[in-house]
């Protein structure tokens, strides 16, 4: 087997070079004919993660884990892609004299390199990766987080074991192998190469600035700032650009270049960048923001951040029980409001399951009523608290007039630094969103203001947020679940279900075993992602039953018969089943019916 020789956590680019070496070993090897692409080292990396079960021994990188991993060795990085940087030029392959090198998977190559004024291209080839700016996932919260111990102990064991010694890097050859390329024709774009040829991409503390100025400094409980604040660059080999898009979250598994102790000299090039471009970088210098040169990477969902499930088979009497227990736990957070733990639990099960023109199929937005801003304090803080351990992502925002004049909720393109400032409303795909409007009062909103207020709107009716390219906006797809606690119906936000909430207990000795938590967090994933149909029977039902509706009052209308059927999918795949069966769209009705009296 190749790479024997190598610790493929420990050492995983000699493995890389091993592998590279035995394919130069081969007859008929021609460099040019490589253009970047694979020559076994992945395979190799893809049996020992996946085939041979070794995925969890390889540390997951965050700001907490970043003070023991060591460079230059195999990590996971989990995060959501919040710019996308363009692409980068590189130096692929190389004669070292008669022997073929590679610089693949790596910053700073390990053996001198040729000028490229006495290089011909037949002895060095150049090769493009693409760069992200990926962040932890705003608003994870901490149960998500997998244990690093095992990961840990066996990275501490293996800094004492034989491994190519890492350099330093101002030991290293003066081989700055990168030069970004630029795409001037449609740089405005998120999802296009955005690098300027007078560089200047970012600067590290501005991002950081943006993120924490974000959702994190106006949520109700503050999240771990150091496991939340490290960013990553990761650095993209042999994938489609359709493979990643903006605010996808990823887990990308690869090398890690990064070392605290680094200067970075903006002056330190050499012949091959030929005055091309300043380091494009150099504001995000590696010994503050690190790199990860991606081997492997994958698409996450709600599902890949759960630690366990249940031992049993998922079977429809499973998901009644489990649904049985959360709709308890539901009610006794509400103040035994039974009936307002339904459409919570609707509320809960609801995403956007596809889109017919500009509406967002299977969104299912609430408005509690009735509370007041001492009511909030005891209620909204449980509920909110019983959101932060159901959903992986979750955030909270105290709304106001001040707050609506000054936040920055939409992403903005800066095009002094040529980089995508992040807003609050840059979210990943299944996050949750409450909006207390228990704090607003009365006020005049200023241009900002007005313009966040549509934003929130849009993305409420729309799931939609608009992006500033400061000449022309662009519309993103959302995915965001919102839940809105005011003292009247909201008038800046109008939910698709309004309830009066109504609670007759202020009882909260309910103490939530693991076990339980963790087959909620189960079932809320697994049922949400059930496909659902209606059969041809109960189509002509439920078509009957809207034009009666209809016939007996004229104010219902096409938004009302789309949330009924909404809820008909939410309350079928409720109890684990596929399609709409008579008993569920009763209850339904019934429902309707019973909010419709509380409304009055």
């Amino acid at each position: 087997m190749v790479g024997v020789a190598y610790d493929l956590l420990a050492n995983p680019q000699g493995a890389v070079r091993s592998t590279f070496e035995k394919a130069v070993s081969s007859s008929g090897f021609n460099p040019a004919s490589l253009n970047g692409k694979d020559w076994g080292a992945l395979d190799l990396f893809h049996q020992f993660l996946f085939d041979q079960a070794n995925l969890s021994q390889v540390p997951i990188l965050n700001g907490e884990t970043i003070k023991w991993v060591q460079p230059n060795t195999l990590v996971r990085f989990r995060g959501m892609i919040q710019d996308m940087l363009g692409n980068e030029f590189y130096v692929g392959v190389y004669k070292d004299g008669s022997v073929w090198r590679t610089n693949k998977f790596m910053d700073v190559s390990h053996f001198p390199m040729p000028s490229s004024s006495s290089s011909s291209s037949s002895d060095m080839q150049v090769w493009e990766r693409r760069l992200l700016y990926c962040v932890p996932v705003p608003g994870q919260n901490s149960w998500t987080e997998p244990s690093s111990e095992s990961a840990m102990n066996r990275c501490v064991d293996c800094t004492s074991q034989p491994r190519e010694k890492r350099r330093r890097m101002d030991d290293e050859p003066v081989d700055n192998m990168d030069m970004v390329v630029s795409d001037d024709g449609c740089q405005g774009s998120p999802c296009t190469k955005k690098m300027k040829e007078d560089g200047h991409p970012s600067m590290s503390s501005q991002t950081q600035e943006a993120i924490n100025e974000g959702i994190c400094s106006h949520m109700s409980v503050v999240p771990n700032t150091d496991r939340d604040s490290l960013p990553c660059l990761v650095k993209i080999y042999d994938s489609p650009e359709s493979d990643l898009k903006l605010n996808d979250v990823f887990e990308f598994i690869g090398v890690l270049t990064f070392d605290s102790e680094v200067p970075v000299d903006k002056d330190d090039h050499d012949e091959l960048s030929n005055g091309f471009s300043e380091d494009a970088l150099a504001h995000l210098p590696p010994n503050k923001v690190p790199r990860l040169h991606c081997l492997i990477h994958r698409k996450l969902t709600v599902p890949d951040f759960l630690h366990s499930s249940p031992t049993m088979e998922p079977k429809p009497h499973l998901f009644k029980e489990i649904r049985a227990a959360l709709l308890r736990h539901l009610t006794a957070v509400l103040g035994n409001d039974s009936f307002a733990a339904h459409f919570m639990l609707l509320h809960l099960l609801s995403r956007v399951h596809t889109r017919v023109d500009t509406l967002a199929v299977g969104k299912l937005s609430l408005n509690l009523t009735g509370f007041s801003k001492e009511s909030v304090s005891l209620f909204g803080h449980r509920l909110s608290h019983a959101v932060k351990d159901l959903l992986p992502f979750t955030h909270c925002i105290p709304l106001t007039v001040e707050y609506l004049n000054s936040a920055s909720l939409a992403p903005k393109k800066d095009y002094e630094t040529n980089r995508l400032i992040t807003g609050v409303l840059q979210l990943a795909e299944g996050s949750h969103l409450i909006i207390d409007e228990t704090q607003l009062e009365s006020g005049t909103l200023n241009s900002v203001g007005v313009e966040n207020a549509t934003l929130l709107k849009n993305l409420m009716e729309l799931q939609k947020v608009e992006y500033d390219f400061k000449y022309y906006k662009m519309e993103m797809a959302a995915d965001v679940q919102m839940l809105i606690i005011s003292e009247g119906k909201s008038n800046i936000l109008p939910a698709d279900i309004v309830i009066p909430f109504q609670p007759s207990s202020v009882d909260s000795s309910e103490v939530v075993a693991a076990e339980a938590l963790e087959a909620w967090r189960w079932y809320l994933a697994t049922v949400k992602s059930l496909p659902h149909s209606i059969e041809s029977e109960m189509q002509k039902v439920v078509e009957d039953d809207l034009v009666e509706a209809r016939q007996t009052d004229r104010t219902i209308g096409s938004r009302d018969f789309n949330r009924w059927l909404t809820m008909g999918r939410l309350m079928s795949v409720s109890f684990g089943e596929t399609s709409l069966s008579l008993e569920h769209w009763q209850m339904v009705k019934e429902l309707e019916r019973l909010r419709r009296e509380r409304l009055k």
